[in-house]
């Protein structure tokens, strides 16, 4: 089941049930006997890149089950989807040296079938909300953990207000008495959203033409560094041509004298190696919705172009 996005938590046609939304993998294990399997959202097997997860699920005393939840990981400073990503690993010596470095959770939110086989797909969620207490509480593993959830909305703000800085990606709602509808968008996610004003350092062209198709953003440091810190692509087809120009014109190494761009992500499109510096003059006001390891987690929103700000004051102070 997936979900659609909005500005707000709704409240009207409930009632809803709140709970955070993870920055991990989403994840469906799935157990029968002593065979585990674990699928990413796209149907693509994790349980090779997560040996640790598919060992403690065999061991648990239920024998059989469908659960959806959330892979993470977790370190000192908290949880890092940076470790997360290192585990998508092709060397399987390596993967089992980060298993024992940073081991994954695994946060539940849902029971699609319970230890007798039954499926729960079409019973309301305050009935596999209660399966999967009672099934968490079985397990007796602090590596199996359940979501907290919330009927009070205000309560559920509360948490959004929090969300974005490394931990939770905002909330999912979920209408208790409703079934689960594998496939569509019958959740509701709201994120916290902010904005902040960056530095273009470089820019990359399209694919198929040489015109801008995304500016590469920066902010200065403590040390005075221009930092790589992300991307936005959504850029006005109608200001495209102007902006190539604009920029071309500006071309100018190093663009970041900090961080800069660096390898290909396997979670990103973006070519990375791939880009032209320009000199830090311009500044844009982006939106954006989560941090992690000190960079912009997903793609921002163009905003507006600040002519009235100087770079040396988009610094990482607006992420705090």
């Amino acid at each position: 089941m997936e979900a659609r996005a909005a500005e707000t938590l709704p409240e009207d046609d409930g009632p809803w049930q709140y709970e955070p939304k993870w920055d991990g993998f989403r994840c469906l294990a799935f157990k029968e006997g002593e065979a585990v399997e674990l699928l990413a959202k796209s149907g693509k097997p994790l349980g090779r890149y997560f040996p640790e997860l598919v060992a403690l699920l065999a061991g648990l005393p239920t024998s059989r089950f469908v659960v959806d939840g959330e892979i993470i990981v977790n370190r000192s400073d908290g949880q890092s989807f940076e470790a997360l990503q290192m585990r998508l690993h092709p060397a399987e010596s390596r993967i089992r040296k980060l298993a024992q470095e940073t081991p994954a959770q695994f946060i539940l939110f849902d029971m699609l079938a319970d230890p007798d086989g039954r499926s729960l797909l079409e019973m309301p969620l305050r009935q596999r909300r209660a399966a999967l207490e009672a099934f968490v509480a079985a397990a007796g593993s602090g590596d199996v953990l359940l979501s907290p959830v919330t009927t009070d909305v205000g309560e559920a703000r509360r948490w959004l207000s929090e969300a974005g800085r490394g931990t939770t990606d905002g909330i999912v709602a979920k209408l208790l008495n409703g079934p689960y509808k594998a496939g569509e968008r019958a959740m509701v996610k709201v994120k916290r959203l902010r904005s902040a004003d960056c530095v273009v350092g470089g820019f990359r062209y399209l694919r198929n033409r040489r015109e801008v198709g995304s500016l590469l953003l920066g902010l200065y440091n403590e040390a005075g560094k221009l930092d790589h810190v992300g991307f936005t692509s959504s850029i006005d087809d109608a200001e495209r041509n102007e902006l190539t120009k604009r920029l071309e014109a500006l071309r100018q190494p190093p663009g970041f004298d900090g961080k800069a761009p660096g390898g290909p992500s396997r979670w990103s499109s973006e070519r990375s190696g791939d880009w032209e510096p320009v000199r830090p003059e311009p500044v844009v006001e982006v939106r954006f919705d989560h941090v992690t390891g000190g960079r912009f987690r997903h793609g921002t929103r163009f905003l507006r172009w600040r002519p009235d700000k100087a770079p040396s004051q988009c610094t990482f102070e607006q992420m705090a």
